[in-house]
């Protein structure tokens, strides 16, 4: 890492573990133009420019069975935390119904309340359909207020929650289709002055569509082999925004996940599955700004009182032309395309379908956020008890908030379903 990207590194970790408002604004109301500047300062082959959105909360793993496995899930064997990786798997759950309870203490290597609360329900209809329902809820933890003067303004505990539900329906023998909704509220600021304005809660409208395929294949001697498959695009919804005057809105963070997985029945008491996942942010990726050749700063377009762009193209379009957009606009052609692809790759073994240990890596580039970790975690079912745990290994320890991250979670599959029903 370069002394300048150490030195802000140290300064926003300094800055947010003092005051957690200034992490709020900066990654919520101007993730479009405070941060794309900042990282285009860092000039050189490899320069920054992350993608950023409004709501960050969606993109954190939910659950820990998946957590465990390097954040990987389109494909794996349905459970009922599949809403977040891919709704379409619960047309292949194999309890009549479930419920599910997951929870995430978040970044306490620099907060120590700040935690993610995950809720599921899942509920067969009958052999071709499936529904179901989750509710996220993200705590920011106890913030204290105060003016520009440093007066006390209170303190408030920010919290953003998104509720969904969803229908999974059979399309043939071995291909599942699910079309999820998404309500979204994002409570940062309590209303509070902020830049010469009053702030407001953020609220969106959101939807996936997904398609799950698996079967039963004969690919290894005396090994009961199923390869599956899964995409899904998550939250397509409106943009949003923090201010009730303001015509600024930001992006959610909109989805692609795809990815195979390959599960090996060795015997009637070892099974063991090999997965893997792919993402891309469908957002519009930051352009690269003209800047002045005597003072650095970017040129201002006359004519539309815009930053004229250099490289790349303008990020304020509509949800559906970001979308199409996000796969050819990168300042960096291709090869920085290449670079917004995130992966993850995972495995689980079971044990008399009783016991499981599971381990998985994250990776993505260093431009693009530089998140590498190792996952470990592990798995216990006992009637209709379930109960897992993971734990979180970054590549790089050094003051990495991602360090010591655990998830915790407890299930409940209340009765095999019965296809005579």
């Amino acid at each position: 890492m370069s002394r300048l990207a150490t030195i802000l590194k140290y300064k926003f970790t300094s800055l947010f573990m003092k005051h957690r408002i200034v992490y709020l604004l900066l990654f919520a109301i101007l993730p479009g133009t405070l941060f794309s500047q900042t990282y285009q300062e860092l000039s050189g082959r490899n320069t920054l420019n992350v993608i950023t959105t409004a709501v960050p909360f969606m993109m954190i793993a939910p659950d820990t069975r998946a957590g465990s496995m390097g954040d990987a899930g389109v494909s794996t064997s349905p459970d009922v935390y599949s809403m977040h990786w891919n709704p379409a798997k619960y047309t292949y759950l194999k309890s009549d119904m479930s419920v599910g309870l997951s929870y995430t203490p978040w970044l306490r290597n620099l907060v120590p309340d700040m935690n993610l609360a995950y809720l599921a329900f899942a509920k067969r209809i009958n052999e071709n359909s499936a529904f179901a329902s989750t509710l996220r809820f993200f705590t920011l933890g106890d913030i204290q207020f105060t003016d520009d003067n440093g007066d006390d303004r209170g303190t408030f505990r920010p919290s953003e929650w998104a509720l969904d539900g969803t229908y999974s329906r059979k399309l043939t023998p071995h291909l599942s289709g699910a079309v999820a909704g998404r309500f979204i509220y994002s409570n940062l600021t309590s209303g509070q002055v902020v830049g010469g304005g009053n702030t407001s809660a953020g609220i969106s409208a959101a939807a996936d569509i997904a398609v799950y395929w698996e079967k039963e294949v004969v690919w290894f001697r005396d090994v009961d082999t199923r390869f599956a498959w899964g995409i899904n695009v998550s939250n397509i919804g409106t943009k949003i925004s923090y201010r009730n005057t303001s015509i600024a809105k930001d992006f959610i963070p909109t989805n692609l996940r795809f990815g195979p997985t390959l599960t090996l029945a060795l015997d009637d008491y070892n099974e063991i599955a090999f997965t893997v996942d792919v993402n891309k942010l469908l957002v519009p990726t930051p352009p690269i700004y003209k800047k002045d050749t005597i003072t650095g700063n970017p040129v201002v377009d006359p004519a539309t009182g815009d930053y004229e762009i250099d490289k790349g193209m303008s990020d304020d379009v509509s949800v559906v032309a970001g979308i199409l957009q996000s796969f050819y606009d990168a300042p960096g052609g291709f090869s920085e395309e290449m670079r917004e692809l995130s992966f993850s790759v995972g495995a689980e073994y079971w044990y008399n379908k009783v016991f499981a240990i599971r381990g998985g890596a994250f990776y993505e580039d260093k431009t693009k956020g530089n998140r590498k970790f190792f996952t470990l975690g592990a798995g216990l079912r006992y009637n209709v008890f379930g109960l897992d745990f993971s734990y979180l290994i970054p590549v790089d320890t050094r003051n990495n908030p991602l360090q010591n991250t655990l998830r915790f979670a407890l299930t409940f599959d209340l009765g095999a379903y019965n296809k005579k029903k």
